[in-house]
């Protein structure tokens, strides 16, 4: 299967700390990075992995920390752009029968990436955890088994978004178009999740959704998720 992991951002909200390196280049313990982590869990739980990895900021870190087992790509825009241009510059690993989109300061247990992650869906999937109902920082509301909208602006949400999107290849066609338009009207500095929200309320889309309550999982974005990030590794070590 493919994994494309978006590690293009210079993770600005959490400035000092990433000041100088990228949310997905934080120590989980002295020799392992969020990312590299991710990437070696993938390895073991799919040992037929396709692995891209869009950079950006700090690319040659990136590259060092990983190695040279994965596909790099690179987004020379970074610093202007959103997550949607990484994905429209890794618009070609899109064709494939499963395609599975990670933000690169996903951390999250063995267990989840061996019995979700690395996992094969018949349907595109969304993952979310319905225990977090307040204070998430990307929900998603649903309406039975699909998804009907994902926004930072939801008052009233089912979960919060699990940074992690699962498309068959019928929807992997569907978003390049998508994509391939939001780029042509210059949306350049919108989240890539927005081409997915613009895939339901446009042209009724089914997402799923796979619902991550019972495993351990974290998105890097405030100083606590740092925290936990670190809890998650040290309890799977």
């Amino acid at each position: 299967m493919t994994y494309i992991l978006l590690a293009a951002g210079k993770g600005t909200r959490l400035y000092p700390i990433t000041f100088s390196y990228p949310k997905c280049l934080y120590k989980l313990d002295e020799n392992t990075t969020a990312i590299q982590r991710m990437v070696q869990l993938i390895r073991k739980h799919d040992s037929e992995a396709e692995i891209v990895v869009v950079t950006g900021f700090m690319e040659e870190t990136i590259k060092k920390d990983i190695g040279d087992s994965v596909i790099y790509i690179h987004n020379p825009f970074y610093s202007l752009t959103n997550s949607i241009a990484s994905l429209w510059f890794a618009k070609e690993y899109l064709q494939r029968d499963q395609v599975t989109i990670i933000n690169a300061d996903t951390v999250m247990s063995e267990r989840a990436v061996k019995e979700v992650l690395c996992n094969r869906f018949e349907k595109p999937t969304i993952l979310l955890d319905s225990s977090i109902k307040v204070d998430g920082d990307y929900n998603v509301e649903v309406d039975g088994d699909l998804v009907v909208v994902m926004s930072k602006n939801l008052k009233k949400y089912y979960g919060e978004f699990g940074g992690v999107t699962i498309l068959d290849r019928k929807t992997c066609e569907e978003m390049t178009l998508v994509l391939e338009e939001m780029i042509r009207e210059e949306q350049f500095n919108e989240w890539y999740e927005d081409v997915i929200v613009r895939m339901i309320f446009r042209s009724n889309s089914e997402f799923y959704f796979f619902d991550l309550q019972d495993y351990e999982w974290t998105e890097i974005d405030t100083v606590d998720d740092l925290i936990k990030a670190k809890k998650i590794h040290a309890a799977n070590k």
